[in-house]
């Protein structure tokens, strides 16, 4: 058994999921199923807390239900709703920028394609990822700081970039788990895995963790 177990270390991490709340835009996927609220809440979720992601969302959310509802209120509307989310100003801006391309290119839908999503202003390979995976139920991979943190504490990637991170995990793990991956290892990142101080004798995957032998 070694950390390149990979149906073991999913094991693990699948359980650790299990007991904590799951990523807000996870929960909000769950509820709501549609790229629409996936697309705004990741946006929203960048820089920003799951708490206020989730409650922010929320409240866009009983506002508006598409983006031709977006297109009839102001900024400064959006920017009441989503206030105190990181950014909040720039978001809201690129929220009605978004919606104005969606109705007028897509006619009112989240592009299902991974490419013309990175056209969107403010939509980088995280987000166009989440969408695929969330929205679309499409195999892909999702990179942010915990996944990119963790994945190289783990010895599974060598990589100094998020991007590069996607790259190899995508050569690296069994394509059943692409979807997972986020999910898991975002959840481990914020109750174990921390960024600073992580709490590795609670791990119960230390005894095989590359990071942890070198300590």
């Amino acid at each position: 058994m070694d950390i390149f177990d990979f149906e073991y270390v999913t094991k693990i991490l699948e359980e650790s999921y299990y007991t904590n709340p799951s990523p807000s835009v996870t929960l909000i996927a769950n509820t709501k199923k549609d790229p629409f609220n996936i697309l705004l809440s990741t946006i929203l979720s960048l820089r920003t807390k799951d708490k206020v992601t989730l409650e922010a969302s929320n409240r866009l959310f009983e506002k508006v239900k598409n983006f031709n509802d977006i297109l009839d209120i102001s900024i400064n509307e959006i920017e009441r709703l989503i206030y105190p989310v990181g950014f909040y100003k720039t978001k809201a801006k690129r929220i009605k920028e978004i919606a104005k391309i969606i109705v007028e290119k897509y006619d009112g839908k989240v592009p299902e394609n991974f490419e013309e999503l990175l056209k969107l202003p403010g939509v980088g390979r995280k987000t166009a990822n989440l969408v695929i995976i969330l929205g679309y139920n499409k195999d892909s991979i999702c990179v942010d700081t915990h996944v990119h943190r963790i994945a190289n504490r783990f010895g599974w990637v060598k990589t100094k970039k998020p991007e590069e991170t996607e790259f190899a995990l995508k050569k690296l793990l069994p394509v059943y788990l692409w979807k997972k991956i986020n999910d898991y290892l975002v959840s481990y990142g914020q109750t174990v895995c921390k960024p600073v101080k992580p709490l590795c004798n609670k791990c119960k995957l230390n005894n095989i963790c590359p990071s942890y032998r070198d300590k």
